[in-house]
């Protein structure tokens, strides 16, 4: 099994932390939302994964490489490297990655994670992520006949035909098959927008005859801008505390604090004169002295002090000093 990760957008809804910093290795709960996202994909597909492959831009740098070829390898998976520099759409993204695309694949975009707990069903020619949502007009959705089986993609519809929305993640029995079908797209210019997609892809090969079956996720957490991408931290602590996870490094030095769980504490953190909690993160050797935390992500090296933060994020080497509340500072930003 190969997971493809079209990732080459910067993410510009949720600057300035993706100035310096690719959204999907920003981290939740410390660890980077790619990582959890290829765990969370092994878990639910419970084979072995042979190769993640990431399409990423050029210009995100040798060491957000040399980032991403890590977490394959802690998947015991081979990394490779994809380039897309110009945004011709998913179709072509994942075109990107057409030679790694052999046999089963599963395909995922990086700016999302789930919670799921269903057999992958590999009789199917394709299995696509659902969630089931209150507005399925803000989505592309699936509608299903009787059978269970995907018989109709509709983007944002107007008109109610389902409530099943498409979050991202997709398996394909044979990546070769996909591969052509997109290769078609592109030999043909087939866009919309200006773009290559890949439901034209997927709607082509309905109609060829093949099978298409929903994968329903219990919880989809989206990482798009500030605020949402806080709540999922938020949400995603609550679970992994849920699972018993131990999110309190021991090398955290704690001093006259108090943490309300759940937290993520990371290696070397300093907590003086600090009440941290509920739902917040902070990375690798942040300092928090005289403050209160709730509700929010702080990423590494960060120095907060004299603060009341609700509902933050606050970038890698930031270093804060104030009574500001709701803020989103980027890496190596100084507020004093």
């Amino acid at each position: 099994m190969k997971i493809i990760v079209p990732m080459a957008g910067r993410g510009s809804r949720l600057r300035p932390h993706t100035l310096t910093v690719p959204k999907p290795l920003i981290p939740i709960a410390g660890k980077p939302i790619v990582h959890r996202l290829v765990e969370d994909i092994a878990g639910v597909i419970n084979q072995k994964i042979d190769e993640i492959a990431f399409i990423i831009h050029k210009d995100f740098g040798k060491q957000v490489e040399t980032d991403l070829i890590a977490i394959a390898e802690k998947l015991g998976s081979k990394g490779t490297i994809y380039y897309q520099n110009e945004a011709l759409g998913t179709a072509h993204a994942i075109m990107c990655a057409k030679d790694s695309m052999t046999g089963p694949i599963v395909v995922a975009y990086a700016d999302t994670l789930f919670r799921a707990d269903f057999t992958l069903d590999t009789s199917a020619d394709s299995v696509i992520w659902v969630k089931q949502v209150d507005d399925p007009s803000a989505f592309g959705v699936v509608q299903l006949n009787e059978n269970n089986q995907i018989v109709d993609f509709v983007e944002k519809p107007q008109h109610f035909v389902s409530d099943l929305a498409i979050i991202g993640i997709y398996y394909f029995k044979s990546g070769e098959t996909l591969r052509a079908e997109l290769q078609y797209l592109l030999d043909n210019n087939v866009v919309k927008g200006g773009e290559y997609q890949l439901t034209d892809g997927l709607e082509n090969m309905k109609v060829k005859g093949l099978k298409f079956v929903p994968g329903k996720v219990d919880e989809w957490m989206d990482c798009g801008n500030k605020n949402v991408t806080v709540e999922t931290n938020s949400r995603l602590l609550g679970f992994l505390q849920g699972d018993g996870e131990n999110l309190v490094s021991a090398s955290a030095k704690i001093e006259n604090s108090t943490i309300i769980p759940p937290c993520f504490i990371g290696d070397d953190v300093i907590l003086i004169n600090a009440t941290v909690g509920p739902n917040v993160s902070l990375g690798k050797a942040t300092h928090v002295t005289d403050s209160t935390i709730k509700n929010s992500l702080v990423q590494t090296h960060a120095h907060i002090k004299n603060a009341n933060l609700d509902n933050a994020m606050i970038g890698n080497h930031a270093s804060f000093d104030g009574k500001f509340t709701s803020i989103s500072i980027g890496d190596y930003s100084v507020l004093e």
